[in-house]
């Protein structure tokens, strides 16, 4: 999310209330990037099982949790995260701790430490602001830290477009390729990660919850597809059902809650979740 506060207005007002136009608004190699979009005034819930990709204009920490069970199979993660952007460019770390509970036993440990960097490239916008795209583009690296849950590097380029329709509806899609390198379990794995958001932003001046500058319920799928030869077509597809709060700043900070219920959406995924609870708490300053 970005440092700016969204506002929801009619979609006749938006050329009369935005200082840029059609004509003015077009920016960056051989203008590809538009300064009337959303992407840069914070329309796009963070979500919480996706990868986030939108712009975070000023700083951001964020620490957020995962619980998953199947069976006697107990999952733990607990992640610390912080974003920044300069320009258009944002940049990611993230350092996450594992415990997974299982029949043979426990692990825990760090997991790898995240590397993270992601730029538009392209951005439309109709005249009356009420299509709003930006397709972009990022790369994960994975660090590993040689723990019980963390022995292989793992690269993952990955495509990106978020999608603002009319003042309410958005919608965020994550493509990406992930391998990994190295001698541990995971070494030479290749999946093909995919991962939707979507989300109705409700502000204030339509449900004046007391504290809170808008709720956005979201629906999010995130998927692995593996790709080596023992994977192929093995699908493991989770949903998330839940919301986000922004609250109103406090001071030069500004909160925001997210927590979704977590279910298996395949036969895959079955497997190893069968529900499961995600929740994220953020601060920008």
């Amino acid at each position: 999310m970005g440092c700016l506060h969204w506002t929801a207005i009619a979609d006749d007002e938006v050329t009369t209330t935005n200082a840029w136009t059609p004509q003015n608004a077009r920016f960056g190699l051989f203008d590809c990037l538009d300064h009337r979009s959303g992407y840069y005034v914070d329309s796009f819930p963070q979500p919480l099982l996706v990868d986030d990709t939108s712009l975070e204009a000023e700083g951001e920490l964020e620490g957020s949790y995962l619980h998953t069970e199947a069976g006697s199979k107990r999952d733990d993660v607990v992640t610390a995260e912080g974003q920044r952007s300069f320009g258009v460019v944002t940049f990611e770390l993230e350092a996450p701790y594992e415990r997974s509970v299982h029949s043979h036993g426990t692990a825990q440990g760090f997991d790898n430490i995240e590397l993270n960097g992601r730029c538009p490239f392209y951005q439309y916008v109709s005249a009356n602001g009420w299509f709003d795209t930006t397709a972009g583009a990022g790369l994960d690296a994975g660090i590993p830290v040689n723990s019980a849950v963390s022995k292989d590097t793992e690269l993952e380029p990955a495509v990106f477009d978020d999608l603002k329709i009319g003042n309410h509806f958005t919608i965020q899609t994550v493509l990406g390729y992930d391998k990994s390198f190295g001698g541990g379990g995971d070494g030479g794995e290749e999946e093909f990660e995919y991962g939707l958001a979507f989300a109705w932003a409700v502000p204030h001046t339509e449900l004046p919850i007391p504290g809170v500058q808008r709720i956005s319920p979201m629906f999010e799928v995130d998927s692995e597809l593996g790709l080596n030869e023992d994977e192929t077509g093995q699908n493991s597809v989770l949903g998330g059902a839940g919301f986000r709060l922004d609250f109103k700043p406090i001071g030069e900070l500004e909160p925001s809650l997210g927590l979704s219920y977590v279910f298996p959406m395949s036969s895959v995924a079955l497997k190893d979740v069968h529900w499961g609870i995600a929740t994220s708490f953020t601060v920008e300053f």
